[in-house]
């Protein structure tokens, strides 16, 4: 029989999305905020309502795409540190993030608040990919791991099935998610073109 201490990871682990529920959801490949070696928030954090009906894209800038597990799990290491000794925050702001191997990295995952889009963070999950794409596209893989995530929380239940779908320089004075990204998810599902009041990004 479990401990409590395996008991409390696998409970994380289902609602971190890391279950079987559905074509989808089984189609992408999690990693899990212990597997990629995470630091604990610094304060007990905030547990988000669902569905939420909105969810945010954004790009990293800083580091550069990653191509496989390793590196991709580097570069989620040094965002959350730069989240937390830089910026202050709590955790990594992010609630997953996709590296271009096509892997999605837990973040604060579905049901914690995040800090990824100022003055939407309780009604919204946000989704980074690793890398800058102001001027070029992620891998294919990427792509396709960033759409399926999405997807993937309408059907657990954590995203409302008629969502809107932005990037960050929809509510927020910033570049992000780059240029390149940013046309491209104009063609992604929910996508909405309805203006909404930016903030401090």
């Amino acid at each position: 029989m479990p401990g409590v201490g395996g008991l409390i990871i696998s409970m994380f682990a289902l609602h971190a999305g890391m279950s079987n529920d559905g074509p989808i959801c089984d189609s992408l490949t999690f990693v899990s905020r212990s597997e990629w070696g995470a630091r604990p928030p610094k304060d007990p954090p905030t547990h988000i309502g669902h569905p939420v009906n909105m969810s945010f894209i954004h790009h990293s800038l800083s580091p550069g795409a990653c191509f496989d597990k390793e590196a991709c799990m580097k570069a989620v290491r040094g965002i959350q540190n730069f989240h937390m000794d830089t910026r202050g925050w709590n955790d990594i702001g992010y609630s997953f993030l996709i590296g271009g191997d096509g892997r999605v990295y837990e973040g604060r995952g579905w049901d914690i608040v995040g800090a990824h889009t100022l003055g939407y963070n309780s009604v919204a999950l946000g989704f980074c990919i690793i890398g800058d794409y102001t001027a070029s596209l992620p891998s294919d893989a990427a792509i396709q791991a960033a759409k399926n995530v999405i997807k993937c929380g309408v059907d657990k239940g954590y995203i409302i099935e008629s969502y809107e779908l932005f990037g960050h320089r929809d509510g927020g004075y910033t570049e992000c998610p780059g240029d390149a990204l940013y046309h491209l998810i104009h063609s992604w599902p929910n996508f909405s073109r309805r203006k909404i009041p930016k903030h401090r990004a």
